[in-house]
Protein backbone atom coordinates (compact mmCIF):
# COMPACT_ATOMS: atom_id res chain seq x y z
CA UNK A 1 0.00 0.00 0.00
CA UNK A 2 1.62 3.69 -1.08
CA UNK A 3 2.25 5.78 2.21
CA UNK A 4 0.05 8.97 0.61
CA UNK A 5 0.87 11.46 3.36
CA UNK A 6 -1.44 14.65 4.01
CA UNK A 7 -1.33 15.69 0.37
CA UNK A 8 -3.91 13.64 -0.84
CA UNK A 9 -7.75 14.63 0.30
CA UNK A 10 -10.75 12.60 -0.89
CA UNK A 11 -14.26 13.81 -0.16
CA UNK A 12 -17.66 13.08 -1.11
CA UNK A 13 -21.43 14.72 -1.56
CA UNK A 14 -24.39 12.90 -0.49
CA UNK A 15 -24.91 10.85 -4.34
CA UNK A 16 -22.91 7.87 -2.84
CA UNK A 17 -21.50 8.09 0.25
CA UNK A 18 -20.46 4.22 0.65
CA UNK A 19 -19.06 4.05 -2.89
CA UNK A 20 -16.45 7.05 -1.73
CA UNK A 21 -16.00 4.82 1.51
CA UNK A 22 -15.25 1.98 -0.39
CA UNK A 23 -12.70 4.24 -2.21
CA UNK A 24 -10.63 5.58 0.69
CA UNK A 25 -11.10 1.95 2.65
CA UNK A 26 -8.73 0.49 -0.90
CA UNK A 27 -6.56 3.56 -0.61
CA UNK A 28 -6.35 3.05 2.82
CA UNK A 29 -7.05 6.99 3.77
CA UNK A 30 -9.52 8.85 5.78
CA UNK A 31 -12.08 10.18 4.21
CA UNK A 32 -11.99 14.30 4.20
CA UNK A 33 -14.17 16.06 6.91
CA UNK A 34 -16.75 18.41 5.46
CA UNK A 35 -20.59 18.64 5.53
CA UNK A 36 -22.92 18.87 2.20
CA UNK A 37 -26.31 19.91 3.81
CA UNK A 38 -29.51 21.52 1.83
CA UNK A 39 -31.38 24.80 3.42
CA UNK A 40 -35.34 24.66 3.54
CA UNK A 41 -35.29 25.99 0.35
CA UNK A 42 -33.23 23.67 -1.71
CA UNK A 43 -29.80 26.10 -1.90
CA UNK A 44 -26.55 23.67 -1.25
CA UNK A 45 -24.33 24.17 1.57
CA UNK A 46 -20.54 23.02 1.37
CA UNK A 47 -18.32 23.25 3.99
CA UNK A 48 -14.51 21.85 4.70
CA UNK A 49 -13.08 20.89 8.08
CA UNK A 50 -9.67 20.81 7.35
CA UNK A 51 -7.38 21.91 4.90
CA UNK A 52 -6.98 21.26 1.40
CA UNK A 53 -4.19 24.10 0.70
CA UNK A 54 -1.50 22.68 -1.90
CA UNK A 55 -3.38 19.12 -1.46
CA UNK A 56 -4.21 16.71 -4.32
CA UNK A 57 -8.25 16.54 -4.04
CA UNK A 58 -10.47 14.85 -5.33
CA UNK A 59 -14.61 15.06 -5.14
CA UNK A 60 -16.51 12.05 -5.09
CA UNK A 61 -19.69 11.97 -6.31
CA UNK A 62 -21.64 10.40 -9.39
CA UNK A 63 -24.52 13.09 -11.26
CA UNK A 64 -27.53 10.41 -10.56
CA UNK A 65 -30.53 11.11 -9.89
CA UNK A 66 -31.76 13.71 -8.32
CA UNK A 67 -29.25 15.01 -11.42
CA UNK A 68 -29.31 18.65 -10.58
CA UNK A 69 -29.06 18.38 -7.13
CA UNK A 70 -26.06 16.05 -6.78
CA UNK A 71 -24.51 18.68 -9.93
CA UNK A 72 -24.84 21.79 -8.02
CA UNK A 73 -23.22 19.78 -5.37
CA UNK A 74 -20.00 18.71 -7.27
CA UNK A 75 -20.26 22.46 -8.63
CA UNK A 76 -20.08 23.74 -4.97
CA UNK A 77 -17.59 21.13 -3.34
CA UNK A 78 -15.40 21.93 -6.51
CA UNK A 79 -15.68 26.07 -6.05
CA UNK A 80 -15.04 25.50 -2.11
CA UNK A 81 -12.00 23.58 -3.02
CA UNK A 82 -10.38 26.20 -5.34
CA UNK A 83 -11.28 28.87 -2.71
CA UNK A 84 -9.25 27.27 -0.25
CA UNK A 85 -6.33 27.29 -2.04
CA UNK A 86 -6.50 23.22 -3.18
CA UNK A 87 -3.12 22.56 -5.51
CA UNK A 88 -5.40 20.32 -8.09
CA UNK A 89 -8.97 19.31 -7.83
CA UNK A 90 -10.27 16.03 -9.70
CA UNK A 91 -13.77 15.41 -10.18
CA UNK A 92 -14.52 11.72 -9.75
CA UNK A 93 -17.61 11.36 -11.36
CA UNK A 94 -18.32 7.61 -11.82
CA UNK A 95 -21.59 8.23 -13.35
CA UNK A 96 -21.54 11.46 -15.60
CA UNK A 97 -25.21 12.72 -16.14
CA UNK A 98 -26.57 14.97 -19.41
CA UNK A 99 -24.41 12.31 -21.21
CA UNK A 100 -27.27 11.65 -24.04
CA UNK A 101 -27.58 14.90 -24.16
CA UNK A 102 -24.36 14.90 -26.33
CA UNK A 103 -25.81 16.51 -29.84
CA UNK A 104 -28.43 18.26 -31.75
CA UNK A 105 -31.12 16.10 -32.62
CA UNK A 106 -33.34 18.58 -33.81
CA UNK A 107 -32.87 21.95 -34.72
CA UNK A 108 -33.10 24.25 -31.23
CA UNK A 109 -31.91 21.00 -29.30
CA UNK A 110 -29.10 22.56 -26.42
CA UNK A 111 -25.94 20.22 -26.36
CA UNK A 112 -26.20 19.73 -22.62
CA UNK A 113 -23.59 18.02 -22.07
CA UNK A 114 -21.38 20.24 -22.80
CA UNK A 115 -22.89 22.93 -20.77
CA UNK A 116 -22.09 20.85 -18.03
CA UNK A 117 -18.27 19.95 -18.75
CA UNK A 118 -17.86 24.08 -19.03
CA UNK A 119 -19.34 24.53 -15.42
CA UNK A 120 -17.01 21.77 -14.04
CA UNK A 121 -14.31 23.57 -15.70
CA UNK A 122 -15.67 27.23 -14.74
CA UNK A 123 -16.06 25.92 -11.21
CA UNK A 124 -12.10 24.99 -10.93
CA UNK A 125 -12.15 21.74 -12.26
CA UNK A 126 -8.64 20.53 -13.44
CA UNK A 127 -9.11 16.93 -14.01
CA UNK A 128 -12.18 15.03 -14.26
CA UNK A 129 -12.19 10.95 -13.72
CA UNK A 130 -15.47 9.00 -14.88
CA UNK A 131 -16.80 5.35 -16.35
CA UNK A 132 -18.05 4.80 -19.80
CA UNK A 133 -19.53 7.86 -21.23
CA UNK A 134 -22.91 7.40 -23.05
CA UNK A 135 -20.62 9.11 -25.76
CA UNK A 136 -16.86 8.98 -25.98
CA UNK A 137 -16.79 11.42 -27.41
CA UNK A 138 -17.87 13.73 -24.79
CA UNK A 139 -14.12 13.61 -23.47
CA UNK A 140 -13.64 16.35 -26.19
CA UNK A 141 -15.99 18.59 -24.14
CA UNK A 142 -13.72 19.31 -21.81
CA UNK A 143 -11.09 21.72 -21.60
CA UNK A 144 -9.44 20.04 -18.91
CA UNK A 145 -8.01 15.82 -19.19
CA UNK A 146 -10.41 13.30 -19.01
CA UNK A 147 -9.63 9.87 -17.63
CA UNK A 148 -11.85 8.04 -19.15
CA UNK A 149 -12.27 4.44 -17.27
CA UNK A 150 -14.38 1.00 -19.00
CA UNK A 151 -16.12 -1.26 -17.08
CA UNK A 152 -16.18 -3.70 -19.13
CA UNK A 153 -13.11 -5.34 -17.93
CA UNK A 154 -15.09 -6.21 -14.77
CA UNK A 155 -17.69 -7.89 -16.89
CA UNK A 156 -15.32 -9.77 -18.55
CA UNK A 157 -14.07 -11.60 -15.28
CA UNK A 158 -17.60 -12.12 -14.15
CA UNK A 159 -19.13 -13.42 -17.19
CA UNK A 160 -15.86 -15.72 -17.14
CA UNK A 161 -16.39 -16.80 -13.98
CA UNK A 162 -19.90 -17.81 -14.77
CA UNK A 163 -19.57 -19.30 -17.44
CA UNK A 164 -16.20 -21.11 -17.68
CA UNK A 165 -14.57 -22.35 -21.01
CA UNK A 166 -13.93 -25.79 -19.37
CA UNK A 167 -17.27 -26.09 -19.00
CA UNK A 168 -19.65 -24.33 -21.81
CA UNK A 169 -18.63 -23.68 -25.40
CA UNK A 170 -18.15 -20.57 -26.11
CA UNK A 171 -19.94 -20.93 -29.60
CA UNK A 172 -22.68 -21.18 -27.92
CA UNK A 173 -22.84 -17.46 -26.57
CA UNK A 174 -23.55 -14.56 -28.22
CA UNK A 175 -23.23 -10.69 -27.33
CA UNK A 176 -26.05 -8.55 -28.18
CA UNK A 177 -25.79 -5.25 -28.61
CA UNK A 178 -29.11 -3.35 -27.58
CA UNK A 179 -29.06 -0.68 -30.36
CA UNK A 180 -26.99 0.41 -33.55
CA UNK A 181 -25.27 3.14 -31.45
CA UNK A 182 -23.85 0.51 -28.51
CA UNK A 183 -22.27 -1.59 -31.25
CA UNK A 184 -18.60 0.00 -30.83
CA UNK A 185 -18.83 -0.81 -26.85
CA UNK A 186 -20.57 -4.47 -27.42
CA UNK A 187 -17.80 -5.48 -30.34
CA UNK A 188 -15.03 -4.61 -27.73
CA UNK A 189 -16.61 -6.66 -25.12
CA UNK A 190 -17.53 -9.49 -27.51
CA UNK A 191 -13.59 -9.24 -28.74
CA UNK A 192 -12.46 -9.88 -24.97
CA UNK A 193 -15.03 -12.46 -24.14
CA UNK A 194 -14.20 -14.81 -27.72
CA UNK A 195 -18.09 -14.36 -28.51
CA UNK A 196 -19.98 -13.56 -31.61
CA UNK A 197 -21.89 -10.42 -31.99
CA UNK A 198 -25.40 -9.70 -32.68
CA UNK A 199 -27.49 -6.28 -33.02
CA UNK A 200 -30.88 -5.36 -32.07
CA UNK A 201 -32.28 -3.01 -34.70
CA UNK A 202 -35.07 -0.59 -33.08
CA UNK A 203 -36.78 2.41 -33.79
CA UNK A 204 -37.30 4.44 -30.85
CA UNK A 205 -41.00 6.58 -31.02
CA UNK A 206 -39.87 9.20 -28.08
CA UNK A 207 -37.88 9.39 -24.87
CA UNK A 208 -37.65 6.15 -22.96
CA UNK A 209 -40.57 4.64 -25.49
CA UNK A 210 -38.96 2.33 -28.36
CA UNK A 211 -40.54 -0.12 -30.86
CA UNK A 212 -37.55 -3.79 -31.52
CA UNK A 213 -37.72 -4.22 -35.46
CA UNK A 214 -35.34 -7.37 -36.32
CA UNK A 215 -32.75 -8.99 -35.23
CA UNK A 216 -29.29 -8.81 -37.19
CA UNK A 217 -27.04 -11.89 -36.33
CA UNK A 218 -27.48 -15.40 -35.60
CA UNK A 219 -28.80 -15.84 -31.85
CA UNK A 220 -31.06 -19.27 -32.32
CA UNK A 221 -30.68 -21.64 -29.30
CA UNK A 222 -27.72 -19.34 -28.00
CA UNK A 223 -27.09 -17.41 -24.83
CA UNK A 224 -27.52 -14.07 -25.41
CA UNK A 225 -25.37 -11.43 -22.90
CA UNK A 226 -26.65 -8.16 -23.92
CA UNK A 227 -23.81 -5.24 -23.18
CA UNK A 228 -24.60 -1.26 -22.47
CA UNK A 229 -23.58 1.56 -20.62
CA UNK A 230 -26.67 1.78 -19.26
CA UNK A 231 -30.24 1.02 -17.77
CA UNK A 232 -32.42 3.98 -17.49
CA UNK A 233 -36.70 2.59 -17.43
CA UNK A 234 -35.69 -0.71 -18.38
CA UNK A 235 -38.16 -0.90 -21.42
CA UNK A 236 -35.31 -0.29 -24.43
CA UNK A 237 -33.84 -3.57 -22.87
CA UNK A 238 -36.73 -5.67 -22.19
CA UNK A 239 -38.21 -5.42 -25.47
CA UNK A 240 -34.77 -6.50 -27.22
CA UNK A 241 -34.71 -9.43 -24.96
CA UNK A 242 -38.22 -10.31 -26.14
CA UNK A 243 -37.00 -9.88 -29.50
CA UNK A 244 -34.07 -11.88 -28.95
CA UNK A 245 -36.24 -14.59 -27.93
CA UNK A 246 -39.76 -14.77 -30.09
CA UNK A 247 -37.68 -13.61 -33.32
CA UNK A 248 -34.40 -14.77 -32.80
CA UNK A 249 -34.96 -17.88 -31.40
CA UNK A 250 -32.33 -17.42 -28.08
CA UNK A 251 -32.22 -20.34 -25.80
CA UNK A 252 -31.47 -17.54 -22.53
CA UNK A 253 -30.67 -13.91 -22.29
CA UNK A 254 -28.48 -11.91 -19.64
CA UNK A 255 -27.85 -8.06 -19.37
CA UNK A 256 -25.04 -6.30 -18.06
CA UNK A 257 -24.60 -2.14 -18.55
CA UNK A 258 -21.86 -0.06 -16.83
CA UNK A 259 -24.72 1.97 -14.97
CA UNK A 260 -27.79 1.44 -13.47
CA UNK A 261 -30.13 4.43 -13.19
CA UNK A 262 -33.71 2.16 -12.99
CA UNK A 263 -35.58 4.90 -13.26
CA UNK A 264 -39.88 4.82 -13.21
CA UNK A 265 -41.04 1.19 -13.57
CA UNK A 266 -37.35 0.06 -14.47
CA UNK A 267 -37.25 -3.17 -11.72
CA UNK A 268 -41.26 -4.31 -12.79
CA UNK A 269 -40.30 -4.28 -16.09
CA UNK A 270 -36.99 -6.23 -15.63
CA UNK A 271 -38.66 -8.70 -13.42
CA UNK A 272 -41.38 -9.43 -15.85
CA UNK A 273 -39.03 -9.93 -18.77
CA UNK A 274 -37.22 -13.17 -19.99
CA UNK A 275 -33.74 -11.76 -18.48
CA UNK A 276 -32.03 -14.43 -16.37
CA UNK A 277 -30.06 -11.72 -14.71
CA UNK A 278 -29.24 -7.91 -15.15
CA UNK A 279 -25.65 -6.79 -13.95
CA UNK A 280 -24.31 -3.49 -13.52
CA UNK A 281 -22.04 -1.72 -11.73
CA UNK A 282 -22.08 0.55 -8.18
CA UNK A 283 -21.55 3.55 -10.11
CA UNK A 284 -24.94 4.78 -9.11
CA UNK A 285 -26.62 3.14 -5.92
CA UNK A 286 -29.54 1.29 -6.16
CA UNK A 287 -32.83 2.54 -5.41
CA UNK A 288 -33.69 2.08 -1.20
CA UNK A 289 -37.56 1.97 -2.20
CA UNK A 290 -37.51 -1.38 -4.18
CA UNK A 291 -35.38 -3.98 -5.21
CA UNK A 292 -35.89 -6.93 -8.12
CA UNK A 293 -34.26 -10.50 -7.85
CA UNK A 294 -32.81 -10.26 -11.30
CA UNK A 295 -30.46 -7.22 -10.41
CA UNK A 296 -26.75 -7.82 -9.19
CA UNK A 297 -23.80 -5.45 -8.42
CA UNK A 298 -20.41 -5.21 -8.88
CA UNK A 299 -17.76 -3.09 -7.06
CA UNK A 300 -15.74 -0.87 -9.16
CA UNK A 301 -14.34 1.27 -6.56
CA UNK A 302 -11.29 -0.72 -6.32
CA UNK A 303 -10.94 0.88 -10.20
CA UNK A 304 -11.39 3.86 -9.18
CA UNK A 305 -8.82 3.63 -6.35
CA UNK A 306 -6.15 2.41 -8.43
CA UNK A 307 -6.92 5.52 -10.60
CA UNK A 308 -6.51 7.51 -8.11
CA UNK A 309 -3.58 6.39 -6.96
CA UNK A 310 -1.75 6.51 -10.35
CA UNK A 311 -3.15 10.03 -11.08
CA UNK A 312 -1.64 11.00 -7.10
CA UNK A 313 1.23 9.49 -8.27
CA UNK A 314 1.26 10.80 -12.12
CA UNK A 315 1.69 7.50 -13.53
CA UNK A 316 0.01 5.77 -16.44
CA UNK A 317 -3.53 4.20 -16.00
CA UNK A 318 -3.32 1.88 -19.09
CA UNK A 319 -2.62 -1.15 -17.42
CA UNK A 320 -6.78 -0.69 -15.74
CA UNK A 321 -7.81 -1.51 -19.55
Amino acid sequence: MIAYGDNIKVFCGNANPIFAQTICKELGIEMGKGDVQTFADGEVSVSLSETVRNSDVFLIQPTCKPVNDHLMELLIMIDACRRASAGRITAVIPYFGYARQDRKAKSRDPISSKLVANMLTAAGANRILTMDLHAPQIQGFFDIPVDHLLGNPTFVNYYLEKFPEEQYDHEGFVVVSPDVGSVGRARAFAAKMHMGLAIVDKRRQKANQCEVMNVIGDVRGKTCIMFDDMIDTGGSLCNAAEALVKVGGAKAVYACATHGVFSQKAFDHIENSVIEEVVVHNTIPLPTDRSCRKVKQLDVAPIFARAISHIHCGTSIADLF
